[in-house]
């Protein structure tokens, strides 16, 4: 089901009827459980007996039997595993603490004008009257550009940087083919290599930002080499969680016209709205948990061992939580959305998003009077684990 392209592109059918099955859906083919419903969801972020550490899961990728029968899957993930997102307590809070504080939205505003000036840009570059893919000219670019900012990289290092992010996203998918490993290997050898000479440029005097942070943390002790460069690279690469919730969301928006008028007529719901469209088109799909130990919930046991996965999109519409969940409301309080996790492994950048999203969305509706589909969007129907588009297609007209 995850890989079909049919399901890709419309999921809600399919995550409907799942979730009326039960709250935790057992798949016996592939061993995984599936979970459908809110309230269990959030039970089994929270829970110390489930974890992200995947390597409790005994048929996964650390298995003796994977390791023998798949040597580049077993490399490529142990290389990639010491980060925060992947550790459970007390390796976890280690290391996010080093980045938390930095990420929340008071010590954020520090950089609204950075964000404000590339966002603008972006915008001014837009043609108007004349047909423009958003995903390539505004989408990708802005939350890229501001990460490269955030890290102090050099704007020449866009194009591989952003080649980079695009081979190891796959390693969030389930099924990765023989060449996606490779370019994902090949990316995570280059990409940590230039974060090593970035943090040894800039250590006589690394500023009170991000690479402050880092290398504080490796100076200390806190995080070992392989931490620190891990979890660099986990950082930069985040942007792909604006980019989904920036292209979902406009588009999400413009199918739905009267809620497009509301918010141009009230642009102080524009952070409720932001909500909406993250419960509504979230960016990302699915929440994996493996077991440490034995877990009850919902009516079954998802035994020690076992990969559990929340699914995103039928969470965000379970209908024991948000009335009327198939309406795109952007009014919708209270809206406690799952698009960002949940637990203690809530995505940190999470305030960052949001606050892209608000100088992005307002922007646009400021800068252009007329913002409409020039043709179909197009979803990827290449991964499982992101919803997300590749293709946009507007015409814009400028006020």
């Amino acid at each position: 089901m995850l890989s079909d392209p049919d399901y890709l592109t419309d999921p809600y059918p399919e995550l409907k009827r799942i979730r009326e099955l039960a709250p935790i859906h057992f798949d016996a083919v592939s061993g995984i459980y599936f979970v459908t419903q809110f309230r269990e969801f959030g039970l089994m972020a929270k829970t110390p007996l489930m974890g992200r550490d995947t390597l409790f899961w005994a048929n996964g990728w650390s298995s003796p039997e994977n390791k023998e029968r798949d040597p580049q899957t077993y490399a490529l993930f142990t290389e990639f595993q010491p980060q925060m997102i992947n550790a459970n307590a007390p390796d976890h809070r280690r290391m996010r603490g080093v980045y938390e504080k930095a990420f929340r939205p008071g010590d954020m505003a520090r950089y609204l004008p950075m964000i404000q000036a590339e966002c603008q840009r972006l915008l001014d570059a837009l043609p108007s009257d004349s047909p423009v893919d958003f995903m390539t000219a505004f989408a990708n670019a802005l939350p890229h550009r501001i990460s490269l900012q955030l890290f102090g990289i050099p704007m020449e290092m866009d194009e591989p940087i952003a080649r980079w992010i695009a081979a190891l996203s796959w390693l969030g998918n389930i099924v990765m083919t023989p060449e996606q490993k490779r370019e994902a290997q090949k990316a995570q050898s280059e990409f940590k290599a230039f974060v090593r000479g970035h943090l040894a440029t800039l250590k006589d005097a690394p500023g009170d930002g991000f690479i402050g942070l880092a290398l504080a943390a490796a100076e200390d002790g806190t995080m070992d080499e392989e931490e620190t460069l891990n979890n660099v690279v986990m950082l930069i690469s985040g942007s792909r969680t604006t980019l989904t919730l920036l292209g979902n969301g406009l588009l999400t928006l413009l199918k739905h016209p009267a809620q497009l008028e509301k918010l141009k007529a009230s642009p102080g719901l524009m952070r409720s709205a932001i909500e909406e469209m993250l419960r509504f088109e979230p960016g990302s799909s699915i929440i994996p948990r493996a077991g440490i130990k034995d877990f009850q919930c919902g009516g079954v046991t998802i035994p020690a061992g076992s990969l559990a996965i929340g699914l995103v999109g039928a969470i965000n519409r379970d209908p024991q939580l948000f009335d009327n969940p198939d309406v795109f409301d952007i009014t919708r309080r209270p809206n406690p959305q799952a698009a960002f996790g949940g637990g203690p492994h809530v995505c940190i950048g999470k305030a960052l998003a949001r606050m892209t999203a608000q100088v992005a969305f307002t922007a646009l509706l400021n800068q252009f009077s007329r913002i409409e589909l020039d043709g179909d969007a197009v979803w990827w129907t290449d991964r499982s684990d992101q919803r997300g588009l590749q293709s946009l297609p507007l015409r814009l007209k400028r006020a």
